[in-house]
């Protein structure tokens, strides 16, 4: 059964929840501080992490910024007022997605499932995708940097593989967002941006000319890594 840990100090809100997702085949874990929080997703190891901003002590961005050193669990935050600036800074800390309060349940139980789908062993191209310095191993979702394993979040992996796979394509954030599922209309152009610039910093991709993400003025992005040729 896919469970799901849920860090909210609301305890009337949370049983609530508890309740609703076990409808769907989901348990929800439920902590309510960063303390508490912290021993479940390491006791209870969850598929998945519901992050509330507005905790007691630690907020849910510092919560987020510590989770991401050493853990690639999808993320996906809850902000107030459905906040745009709540947004950005979620996903510049590596949450996968977002959603605002109040929200419908059965849309979280979506946005959970939609987050789900994407950390599992998908994808028409089944095995390797080689390019000179950097391999995508689709059945292990394994991403290597001259032979470093590469730590990537769901959605960065999914970002990756839209776009090598699409190699010498000139790609629009329009075009980028209708494959990527999850993300709210309300930021569109900002959250491609935000999310190639995290995908290109774990590449080491950072210095002209582009080794593997090229920037398409005007347009939007392009992979352009060299692919790799049996000698």
């Amino acid at each position: 059964m896919t469970k799901v840990l849920l860090i909210d100090d609301d305890r009337k809100h949370s049983a609530l929840m508890q309740a609703y997702f076990k409808r769907f085949g989901i348990t929800l874990v439920c902590a309510y501080d960063a303390e508490e929080g912290f021993k479940k997703l390491s006791r209870e190891e969850p598929d998945l992490l519901l992050l509330d901003i507005m905790l007691p002590g630690k907020d849910g961005f510092q919560i987020c910024r510590e989770v991401r050193k050493n853990n690639n669990i999808p993320i996906i935050m809850l902000t107030a007022r459905g906040d745009v600036f709540d947004r950005v800074s979620g996903l510049e800390l590596g949450a996968d997605d977002y959603i605002g309060k109040p929200f419908e349940p059965r849309e979280l139980v979506a946005r959970v499932q939609a987050t789900l789908r994407r950390s599992e062993i998908t994808g028409s191209t089944v095995g390797e995708l080689a390019f000179n310095g950097l391999t995508i191993e689709t059945e292990t979702r394994t991403v290597r940097v001259d032979d470093e394993v590469v730590s990537l979040t769901s959605m960065e992996y999914e970002l990756l593989l839209i776009l090598a796979r699409r190699h010498g394509r000139k790609l629009s954030r329009d075009d980028i967002l209708s494959e990527l599922r999850g993300i709210d209309a309300a930021i569109l152009t900002r959250s491609v941006d935000i999310m190639v610039s995290r995908l290109r910093q774990k590449l080491g991709d950072t210095v002209k000319p582009a080794r593997f993400i090229q920037t398409v003025w005007g347009r939007g992005y392009s992979f352009v890594g060299v692919p790799k040729t049996d000698d």
